[in-house]
């Protein structure tokens, strides 16, 4: 509706120019047409005329009111109005909004979706979670707000990858391996011999154990099997690495998360990427040696401070391998890069994006685009939740999995800002009830489906034909109010896949069900009269088919029986 409205503007104006009332050369502003908060305003309303009226010099009412003049006529507007210094509102007429109920029921699962990114590639990292032992709470948080991220750049055209990058090179895979070997060799946490930064967890026992049983772990087409001996150290770290990146796997697998690629820190030393990137700074000019130590200029880039590239013993800080590794989505021909972390992460983005900068490779300044989650405190009845026997020191993805559902993680993980706090309760998760909103929006959409199988028990055949034909017969204040809400969903869609924000459709969603739940209260839908129980249901489906889009963008199910 949005589109079209605008299309009906930009006609105005060129009339407005046509006529001689706008100078020729006063080009079509950048204007907004958006809704007003409250439906008294109008349907939409558009700062056009204000626009038009800064750049032609002239009084923006006068404006307005030729170009409410200008517009074409059109049967989706019922009135128009001006208001406050310039503002134009228009009132839709029932009709604009029973044809979205035609729109949504004749494009289906495409209903909502458009082609913006018109087939552009964008990359989309995260979790990213070191493979040294079972997913926390907040990669769950990561996990469900980048796969959704990316769900919604596809729904509004962009070729989206998703990409998870393991930091397998570091102390903390020493670690991993050392307590490792402590435990095949017998040690236990704390006890003589165990190592100062070891891993305390249960896993730690089931990964040693799987080493000494010679068991082959696959990761992504590659085996790797236990060599039994505890006194191999590389062996051992070689097997835990790929033990603990299936487990992630799995608990990803059942969160409904998936990733396109795996890209390995240790990729980027192996094949001299880091190397060749470290080169290119310093042939572009923007590193300098002092101390010993190699420097990035990166106030040149708008950092707070110059970086310390490689240190004086030679190791380069933890930046660098971040810088070639973006590099490298760009030379893939990733357009956009989108990298979705923890807060803790905010100190370092300056200063990658300073290297991709100095890198003279025509980067946009832009690249990557961050997404930063906040934590996310577990509740279970009212008392914080910190501990799983599993991880030994943290609360587990699966664990939460398993104490709710992967469609109830998903949700709560997904629907709040993810700059915001998160509180997760688990027994509002678990409640089959209105106040749970998952389960809320869930039933919405069985209780459309049960519909047509009450229909069928009555003996009533559902004609859509005849549904649509008759859409006119949803006149009431409650109709009309669904279908409103209806037409926002495309409008949603766009929005979240502009800000990268897909906590909105969840948001929408929980409005969609409400209005969807009210009107079913207080309209019978079975009823005797062909012409308006078909379009009744037909509301309802075109309602169902939003909810189930909508869910589908947030990965979670849209259950026909509840």
């Amino acid at each position: 509706m949005k589109a079209s409205l605008r299309a009906l503007i930009a006609q105005g104006i060129d009339a407005l120019r046509s006529a001689g009332t706008l100078p020729a050369d006063v080009a079509t502003p950048d204007f907004v047409v958006e809704r007003p908060k409250t439906r008294e305003h109008g349907d939409f309303a558009t700062n056009a005329a204000m626009q038009l009226a800064k750049a032609a010099r002239t009084n923006p009412r006068a404006i307005a009111t030729a170009l409410v003049a200008a517009l074409p006529a059109s049967d989706d507007v019922a009135k128009v109005e001006i208001a406050g210094p310039g503002f134009i509102n228009f009132h839709l007429s029932p009709g604009a909004y029973q044809r979205e109920v035609a729109a949504a029921l004749a494009q289906g699962d495409a209903y909502g979706r458009n082609g913006s990114g018109q087939g552009r590639t964008v990359g989309v990292e995260y979790v990213s979670a070191n493979p040294t032992g079972p997913l926390h709470v907040g990669h769950g948080r990561a996990g469900a707000i980048g796969d959704c991220i990316a769900r919604v750049l596809a729904a509004n055209g962009w070729d989206a990858k998703r990409e998870f990058y393991y930091n397998d090179a570091g102390v903390q895979i020493d670690n991993l391996a050392r307590s490792t070997q402590a435990r095949a060799l017998g040690k236990v946490p704390d006890g003589e011999g165990w190592p100062e930064d070891g891993y305390r967890g249960d896993y730690i026992a089931d990964v040693a154990q799987a080493y000494l049983n010679g068991d082959s772990v696959e990761v992504e087409g590659h085996v790797v099997t236990g060599e039994k001996d505890p006194q191999n150290l590389d062996a051992i770290r070689r097997f835990a690495v790929a033990y603990l990146r299936r487990e992630q796997n799995l608990d990803l697998a059942a969160f409904g998360v998936s990733f396109d690629r795996y890209f390995l820190e240790s990729s980027l030393y192996a094949d001299q990427k880091v190397e060749e990137t470290v080169r290119k700074l310093v042939a572009s000019g923007h590193t300098y040696e002092e101390g010993g130590a190699l420097w990035l200029k990166s106030t040149d880039f708008g950092d707070d401070k110059d970086r310390v590239m490689r240190k004086s013993d030679g190791t380069y800080t933890y930046f660098v391998p971040d810088v070639a590794y973006h590099l490298s989505k760009w030379q893939r021909g990733y357009e956009r890069a989108i990298t979705e972390l923890g807060a803790d992460h905010h100190g370092s983005l300056a200063r990658v994006k300073a290297g991709l900068q100095a890198l003279g490779e025509g980067i946009p300044p832009g690249y990557p685009e961050y997404v930063l989650h906040q934590m996310v405190t577990v509740m279970r009845g009212g008392e914080e939740v910190k501990l799983s026997k599993r991880a030994g020191s943290y609360f587990t993805l699966r664990d939460l999995i398993e104490e709710t559902s992967a469609d109830a993680t998903r949700w709560f993980l997904i629907a709040r800002k993810p700059d915001s706090q998160l509180t997760f309760d688990i027994d509002l998760a678990r409640q089959q009830s209105n106040d749970n909103p998952v389960f809320y929006v869930q039933y919405a959409h069985a209780r459309v489906c049960s519909l047509l199988r009450q229909a069928g028990e009555k003996g009533y055949a559902y004609d859509q034909a005849n549904g649509l034909t008759n859409l006119a017969k949803l006149d009431d204040d409650t109709s009309l109010q669904l279908m409103v809400e209806l037409s926002r969903y495309p409008e949603v869609v766009e929005a979240a896949g502009e800000s990268l924000e897909p906590h909105l459709v969840a948001q929408y969603l929980r409005e969609l069900a409400y209005a969807f739940h009210t009107w079913y209260a207080g309209t019978p839908v079975l009823i005797d009269d062909a012409a308006a129980r078909d379009a009744r249901l037909a509301l309802a489906l075109a309602v169902r088919q939003a909810l189930a889009n909508g869910l589908d963008l947030l990965g979670v199910s849209a259950p026909e029986k509840m």
